[in-house]
């Protein structure tokens, strides 16, 4: 398979910050569930698992991994708003975290593949 061609220094800067959010979430919900305020049922920690399948996609710049990204993401949005309204003690700023990191993905999503599709219709890609 040949080297994908390089990317706009836009669209670059869109991918870091799919694929950083997309990490943070990831260890953002691993780290809270197992450690920094575990709820008592480990098992919650799976619930990143669904979060690990897009990151390939995202690393190869396929575009129709951004697209169902920026759908699944309003799963762990909506899980941050409910636990920071309803949540005490250290979960609270966590749940907080949580939302950034869903606002900043689903921003990086939809703002790459508008880029793209722009891209593609002017004849640049």
């Amino acid at each position: 398979m040949p080297p994908l061609p390089p990317l706009p220094s836009t669209v670059a800067r869109t991918r870091a910050a799919a694929v950083a959010s997309l990490l943070g979430l990831i260890v953002l919900g691993l780290a809270w569930e197992l450690w920094l305020a575990p709820t008592g049922q480990k098992l919650l920690a799976w619930k990143v698992l669904p979060l690990t399948i897009p990151l390939a996609g995202l690393l190869k710049n396929r575009m129709y991994t951004y697209r169902w990204v920026s759908l699944l993401v309003w799963v762990y949005f909506t899980e941050g708003v409910v636990r920071a309204t309803s949540d005490h003690g250290p979960g609270v700023p966590l749940a907080v975290i949580e939302v950034v990191l869903c606002l900043v993905l689903f921003a990086a999503c939809a703002t790459h593949v508008r880029w793209r599709l722009q891209q593609a219709k002017d004849g640049h890609a």
